[in-house]
């Protein structure tokens, strides 16, 4: 894809609606749409790459309920001809076909690759991606597996969600700040990752979410890795302007 002139590429992730209650979502909600209302003023295309709900379920008859600003929010993008694409992040992974009927976003379930103005992107959440976190890659597996979906919608929403909302509660408890933190070039996973693809892979950017900081790390001459950070604390996001990606903050809500 060829961008026009003056238009821009659009990356963001993490916002973790519903947590940690109510309140502070709707804030944090409402602040997102503000952002995504003026990105739509020049944006070519936008990504949400992982995380956008603290937790997601799809039943056949019922999805979570509220988040119905953002979700207005990116259909009037979606009806105006701006392409959303949404990736699944390891809080909301049971995502299905809700969010491409409902709005029109295209939901990918696994890493892709893009080209805009020709430079390569490759796309992920990246939770389970690199060495080691063998417990959560066996987790993952488990999560995602047809029989324990099928299982689980069984329970009724009411039990489900509460159930669900509890246990990604203790996740953020279990990890704290932990994700907030650099661990350094030796030992960022996604880092290690991005650099066993690049000897094999000709991009230009490695574009990730799950570790909520921002950073824009050169891994060899012509690829870098951009971590997003997230919309808890950071209010972060990447532009790519047909020629170079940058980072920048967003105002604080």
């Amino acid at each position: 894809m060829e961008l026009a002139a003056g238009k821009k590429v659009y990356f963001l992730s993490d916002f973790h609606l519903g947590a940690p209650d109510e309140k502070a979502s709707r804030v944090r909600e409402e602040h997102i749409v503000r952002f995504l209302q003026s990105a739509k003023e020049d944006a070519a295309a936008i990504f949400i790459v992982g995380d956008i709900f603290d937790f997601w379920f799809e039943y056949k008859e019922v999805v979570p309920k509220g988040f119905v600003r953002l979700l207005g929010c990116l259909a009037s993008i979606n009806d105006a001809g701006i392409p959303i694409h949404i990736f699944t992040g390891n809080h909301d992974l049971w995502m299905q076909d809700y969010l491409t009927k409902e709005i029109g976003a295209s939901v990918y379930f696994s890493a892709q690759e893009f080209t805009f103005s020709g430079k390569q992107f490759f796309v992920a959440h990246g939770d389970g991606l690199g060495p080691g976190d063998e417990g959560y890659k066996f987790l993952k597996k488990i999560f995602t597996n047809p029989i324990c979906k099928w299982l689980f919608r069984w329970l009724h929403p009411d039990l489900g969600i509460r159930l669900a909302n509890f246990f990604s509660s203790q996740s953020r408890i279990k990890t704290g700040s932990a994700d907030e933190i650099f661990l350094g070039e030796d030992k960022e996973w996604l880092i290690l990752y991005t650099k066993e693809k690049a000897k094999t892979m000709d991009l230009d950017y490695f574009v990730f979410g799950h570790r909520h900081f921002a950073i824009d790390f050169k891994i060899n001459e012509k690829s870098r890795y951009i971590n997003l950070g997230d919309w808890i604390r950071l209010n972060t996001y990447a532009v790519f302007d047909g020629s170079t990606m940058q980072l920048f903050t967003w105002e604080k809500a």
